[in-house]
């Protein structure tokens, strides 16, 4: 008798339980349609915050918002230290003009981390000498001039003025060859006030990445690095070879200052109420570069990310384990914050039962492919999904052939540690349902990135899909099979 009574408890415990885990998910559908805040947490971040590098005073802004944020909603925050520079950088505004008779206000950018001027500074213009020869020709008239460099489109890096970098030059000039920025140094030395390189549109302006760590106040960059529109760089050329009497003007507020500057991965957790060390993770980096506002790369994600936090939170969810809602630091820099917390083990690898990045732009999660061994738990987890939004449809595909090796070196964005150390990072597929051409490779890195690119329906849909399909996960009885992941 009492082993039956026993049994009737288990039952009735379950049932409980299986009703809360329904009401949760229900709760999730139903705000994700009626209270979605998706796009409230992506107006804050692009138009009172805008573009975060690290070193800037803008991204220390925005983590204290997302910590607020998941503080509010009931989150358990752990901030982690994960990145330190020495020198601080931050961006006022930028402007220039040609004067001549047929001036125009001139479009450029310039990478992070490099010279700004010291109020407006007016200059005549020289084309680069490729060799000692031509440098010499000119090297008495390049102090307070502007110097135009026949690079090509750049990819938005700063140019690379490290001692390693002088040294090759140097090596170069030495063998006798000739070519663009060979003379940097000595041109710099001369008393040049600034660089100019032509741009593709629309233009992509980075940082400075050879320097930025290894910067001092005693060795900060002296001359300016420009990147023109391309059409305006050759009526300059142009002009330059005619020997035209004009000059430029330029007004860039670029300011460093003392640091150190630590960055922060911000871990918001709704903890397991079986499992609580074992973790359902997905995550976004929130440093963006400044040429415009990060909406895109990663604002976007960020937000899916938050959204998909708050409404698990407002549905009162108690996951079986933990729920991890990671905003990583450094991504932009070489994925320094998921890297920090990967290889320091902040949760044990086998821990982890999965980790979903989001980073690919602010399309609508459709899909998702996965290992075998995977089918049937992901199945279970997006169920309710099935039917939520039939104008996007949402399919759980199990991956066919054989599974990929297992990555040896990073790149693309924060997942690559994860996989790299055989943790499972398999992310959403996301598509452009509706038609709206989107393409991010027109707005990856550049001025574009602006809010105005963001697509909220899609953006919204996917904040449901990540909450769903976590809870999901981590209400399973076991953490997901790892068999298959990858070949190795």
């Amino acid at each position: 008798m009492r082993q039956t009574l026993l049994s009737l408890m288990a039952v009735l415990m379950m049932a409980l339980t299986m009703t809360a885990q329904d009401k949760v998910t229900k709760t999730v559908l139903e705000l994700g349609r009626t209270d979605n805040r998706t796009m409230e947490h992506a107006d804050y971040i692009a138009r009172n915050i805008g573009g975060r590098p690290v070193g800037t005073h803008m991204l220390h802004h925005a983590e204290e918002w997302v910590i607020s944020q998941f503080k509010s909603w009931g989150l358990e925050v752990t901030v982690q230290d994960a990145v330190t520079i020495g020198v601080g950088f931050d961006r006022g505004p930028w402007s220039g003009r040609l004067l001549s008779e047929d001036g125009f206000t001139l479009h450029f950018g310039t990478p992070a981390y490099t010279a700004g001027t010291r109020g407006p500074q007016k200059g005549k213009v020289y084309l680069e000498p490729k060799n000692q020869r031509e440098f010499d020709r000119i090297k008495g008239a390049l102090k307070g001039s502007w110097v135009l460099l026949e690079t090509g489109a750049t990819s938005g890096l700063a140019i690379d003025a490290s001692p390693k970098a002088d040294s090759t030059r140097a090596a170069q000039l030495a063998e006798g060859k000739e070519g663009s920025v060979l003379m940097y140094r000595q041109m710099v030395d001369a008393g040049v006030l600034g660089f100019i390189r032509p741009s593709k549109l629309p233009m992509q302006v980075l940082y400075n990445r050879a320097m930025c760590f290894d910067l001092t106040m005693d060795n900060l960059p002296k001359a300016c690095d420009i990147l023109l529109d391309e059409h305006q760089f050759a009526i300059i050329k142009q002009k330059a070879e005619n020997r035209e009497d004009f000059q430029l003007e330029f007004d860039i507020r670029n300011h460093f200052f003392q640091g150190p500057m630590v960055y922060h991965n911000i871990l918001g957790v709704i903890k397991g109420s079986q499992y609580p060390d074992e973790y359902v993770m997905m995550g976004s980096h929130l440093d963006a570069y400044d040429i415009a506002t990060g909406s895109t790369d990663d604002g976007q994600g960020v937000c899916v990310t938050m959204e998909a936090a708050r409404l698990l939170a407002a549905a009162g969810a108690k996951p079986k384990r933990s729920i991890m809602f990671c905003i990583w630091t450094g991504e932009e820099y070489g994925l320094l914050g998921s890297k920090f917390f990967v290889e320091n083990k902040t949760v044990p690898w086998d821990k982890i039962s999965n980790y979903f990045n989001r980073d690919g732009g602010p399309l609508a999660a459709t899909s998702i492919t996965v290992p075998p061994a995977m089918y049937d738990d992901f199945v279970k987890a997006c169920e309710p999904l099935k039917d939520y939004n039939p104008d996007i449809p949402f399919t759980v595909n199990k991956r066919e052939g054989d599974p990929q090796p297992r990555p040896k070196t990073a790149g693309g964005s924060d997942h690559a540690y994860f996989q790299m150390n055989g943790i499972p990072a398999i992310s959403f597929r996301e598509s452009d349902v509706f038609g709206y051409d989107f393409i991010y490779r027109d707005i990856w890195h550049t001025e574009d990135d602006l809010y105005d690119k963001l697509i909220p329906e899609y953006m919204e849909h996917s904040a449901v899909v990540q909450a769903v399909t976590a809870y999901g996960l981590a209400n399973l009885n076991h953490l997901l099979s790892r068999e298959g992941l990858f070949k190795d």
